[in-house]
């Protein structure tokens, strides 16, 4: 049964982390110490190159150095997958070929493994591969049994090691999900830790191991500081922190990140965990010294070497393995130059990087070929169940040749490959309309340190669906002053599907804002392989001369007036692609009415108009380029102009009856449409909007105003309110003493004439007074003493009232007393 580890000492990793090698503290005896030399690649991706070659010549050079006996070649997965031309055009056998002749031992699957489903890698990939594909994450659909061979076994220097491997849980995502329908993904570190509880139970028949590798396919996100890099990614700290203290060294991959940690381990000591980068730059290197008396590790180094600069010519005649392989890379990239002859599409005219003179690819500057990749992108990506993309972009250094018509129009396999070369993933990640802004604004070039890099500006490649315009003037950071998605102005807050390389979406070429993205999914779709499918499908291409950016300044950023004129310049509507057009002239409209059209000189103009007077509110200018058919819009907001105006007053005694009339002084500029509104108490009088208006029975008693309202065409309406006024009721023209008619004597009826009251008619009222006093129920016209008014004096009050009018009383002259 195998024994106890015991693990490293703080000193080994000490001097692990001061530089690559941590050694334990001699033991007191003579040791056993066998020597387990690992090599490690990771993210390899088919490079069938001019490389390849150097790639098999480190590797042998590090096997010779420790010797055969001792050395274990390992893959951390995606051997294939986001290959070059070389591979991939043939089913990436050549790498398959490659790593038998290198003698791979074993290989963890990586996501990329997958790319073209379970089915065709069972079939084609694992038959061909001398070598096992381990996969102890992931199972049979809906069950724990394993798909794939969960570890390897190898004898090294007379030490058993064993080998586990696992790929990403994110596979899902990132590859097509009809290829992976019958399998699940479990949790890798759970995996691993499982497999090396099994390769120590002392169970021969399940395996057992001396040395444990564990292979994952996942990574740190960097290649900064441990600590950093656990703090910043919870699936890394859990491969570190977690992964069984019964593993002795890590290789990690998936992020293609270069690293070579002294990483601690639970219960104490430390283990290395490394990963190469990625494509073979590198070749990862873990060298341990096993005791074979105690079972333990007692020291290591880890390191990742670089690819080797040593002549091929020397490698091949110093290595047989080497020699191999260069007969299988030169094989391939013969097939791979038949095939690359192929016709694939056609174009009707040249599309092209941006030109200075003869030379090609001006990065700073548009160009067709950009917005065709951009627009090719769009295409391939815009199915939800790959990436949904809305926005293509593409970084201009990713654009390596040219699609040239001469000398017939045909695209071969070989010149679109060219165009693309890089054999970067496709991506999709979504930017809010602000983040989208942030990246054109990146354009304008910073590092990671805020310095301005040697290419001060990168010009991105963007699809036809968006446009936007620029003022290079303004403070950095706020030099793009409008943008477009399929029409309308973006929205700062939605979020965007972006589709681009997953170099870009990295935050390559310092487009930053890239990696603050979120739902970022690799589509399992190569460049190359996208880029070919769209032209074979939307052949033939034709060049788009209608750039997607333009120069604008001078245009008003505040509120303009009507009739205020407006003069812009207009800049960049050129091209400088092969082909392109010189622009003659650009016509202005808004809302489809045409504003003028103005030469262009040079690729500028400078567009001048008035402000009509029927325009209020934000305006969009649509600008046309002829005869390249660039389309801007500079849009504006118009402000009506102020009028001058006066506060009228009221003229004419607000009395009852009386006629008032609204006094205004001019207002300017003239002519000025003025309105009327007779307001009672604040409230307007219904019907009553002249100049004058006469006071009514309803407003006796209120206050009285006017509002004037002037307008103007091509100016803001204004009001102005006069003071109120007091309306008081008229007064009665005739009001008689009423006089009393009769004798004053008990029984005998005396009666009251009023007289004739003015103007007629007066309503009268009657009050009979006994001695002044009101006689309670005494209130007609006439009236009989009683023998309590005995011997006092009787006398009436009359009261006349009409609407409109002021009440008035008057009373008779007493009687004699009663008798």
């Amino acid at each position: 049964m195998r024994r106890p580890r015991r693990a490293i000492s703080a000193l080994a990793a000490t001097a692990l982390a001061a530089g690559l090698v941590a050694v334990a503290a001699p033991p007191a005896h003579a040791a056993d110490i066998r020597t387990i030399n690992l090599l490690n690649i990771n993210d390899f991706h088919g490079r069938i190159d001019s490389n390849t070659v150097k790639v098999a010549g480190t590797i042998e050079q590090l096997r010779a150095a420790s010797g055969e006996a001792s050395t274990l070649l390992l893959s951390a997965g995606d051997n294939i997958g986001a290959s070059l031309f070389a591979s991939a055009s043939q089913d990436d056998l050549p790498t398959i070929d490659v790593l038998n002749a290198l003698e791979l031992q074993s290989t963890a699957l990586g996501n990329h493994e997958f790319d073209r489903g379970r089915d065709l890698l069972g079939s084609l990939i694992e038959p061909r591969a001398a070598f096992p594909f381990l996969g102890a994450n992931v199972y049979l659909k809906g069950t724990t049994t394993p798909a794939f061979d969960e570890f390897s076994l190898a004898t090294v220097n007379g030490v058993t090691v064993g080998v586990i491997g696992v790929v990403t849980q994110e596979t899902p995502s990132l590859v097509s999900p009809g290829g992976i329908a019958t399998l699940d993904f479990g949790d890798p570190v759970a995996a691993v830790n499982r497999v090396a509880d099994e390769l120590t139970d002392g169970d021969v028949a399940n395996g057992e191991a001396d040395v444990i590798v564990a292979q994952y396919h996942e990574g740190a996100q960097g290649g900064g500081p441990l600590a950093t890099e656990v703090a910043a990614s919870p699936v890394f700290a859990r491969i570190v922190n977690e992964t069984s203290p019964k593993v002795d060294a890590i290789f990690n991959g998936h992020t293609h990140q270069t690293y070579a940690y002294s990483a601690p381990v639970p219960g104490g000591g430390t283990r290395p965990v490394v990963q190469t980068g990625s494509y073979g730059a590198n070749i990862g290197q873990v060298v341990l010294s096993y005791d074979a008396d105690t079972d333990t590790v007692a020291s290591f180094t880890a390191a990742n070497v670089a690819r080797t600069a040593t002549a091929d010519a020397t490698l091949i005649s110093a290595y047989p393995r080497v020699a191999a392989v260069s007969t299988i890379v030169t094989a391939a990239l013969n097939e791979a130059a038949v095939v690359g002859g192929k016709p694939i599409g056609s174009v009707t005219a040249d599309i092209t990087t941006a030109y200075i003179g003869a030379a090609r690819d001006d990065r700073a500057s548009e160009s067709t070929l950009g917005g065709l990749v951009a627009d090719s992108l769009v295409a391939s990506l815009s199915d939800p169940l790959i990436g949904g993309a809305e926005i293509g972009v593409v970084n201009p250094g990713g654009l390596r040749n040219e699609l040239l018509y001469s000398p017939d129009g045909v695209i071969t396999f070989a010149e679109a490959n060219a165009v693309l070369p890089f054999v970067n993933n496709l991506w999709t990640t979504t930017l809010t309309g602000a983040q989208f802004k942030t990246l054109l604004e990146q354009q304008w070039q910073r590092d990671a340190n805020g310095n301005v890099p040697s290419r001060s500006y990168l010009q991105l490649g963007l699809s036809s669906n968006v446009s936007y315009t620029f003022d290079p003037a303004r403070p950095e950071g706020d030099r793009i002053t409008s943008i477009r998605v399929d029409g309308a102005p973006i929205d700062p807050a939605r979020g965007y599907r972006v589709g681009a390389f997953s170099f870009l979406v990295q935050g390559g070429d310092n487009f930053h804002v890239m990696k603050q993205g979120t739902g970022v999914r690799d589509s399992g779709l190569i460049d190359r392989d996208a880029w070919i499918a769209y032209l074979g499908a939307n052949s033939p291409v034709s060049p788009s001369f209608a750039r997607r950016s333009v120069q604008v300044s001078g245009a008003p950023s505040t509120p303009v007036l009507t009739s205020d004129p407006v003069s812009f310049t207009v800049s960049k509507l050129d091209l400088t692609s092969l082909g392109s057009p010189a622009n003659t002239v650009l016509t202005a409209t808004s809302g489809g009415e045409e504003l003028g059209s103005f030469a262009v000189t040079a690729g500028a103009a400078t567009v001048s108009f008035t402000v009509p007077d029927s325009w209020v509110g934000p305006r969009e200018i649509v600008l046309t380029a002829s005869p390249s058919g660039t389309t801007t819009v500079v849009p504006i907001t118009v402000a009506q102009r102020p009028l001058t105006p006066a506060t009228p007053s009221i003229s004419g005694t607000a009395v009852y009856g009386q006629v008032l009339s609204a006094v205004v002084d001019p207002w300017g500029p003239a002519p000025v449409a003025l309105s009327y509104q007779w307001l009672r108490n604040g409230e307007p009088i219904p019907g009553a909007t002249g100049t004058t208006y006469r006071a009514g029975v309803d407003d006796v008693g209120t206050a009285l105003s006017v509002s004037v309202t002037g307008s103007r065409p091509g100016y803001a309406t204004e009001t102005r309110t006069s003071a109120p006024v007091a309306v008081a009721p008229a007064s009665l023209t005739r009001t008689p003493q009423p006089v009393i008619l009769g004798k004053a004597k008990v029984g005998s009826t005396l009666y009251a004439y009023a007289g004739s009251w003015r103007p007629y008619p007066v309503a009268l009222s009657y009050q009979w007074l006994r001695n002044g006093e009101p006689i309670p129920g005494a209130t007609s016209w006439r009236y009989t003493p009683r023998r309590g008014d005995r011997g006092d004096r009787l006398s009436v009050a009359v009261t006349g009232s009409k609407p409109g009018y002021a009440s008035v009383t008057r009373i008779s002259e007493p009687t004699s007393r009663v008798r």
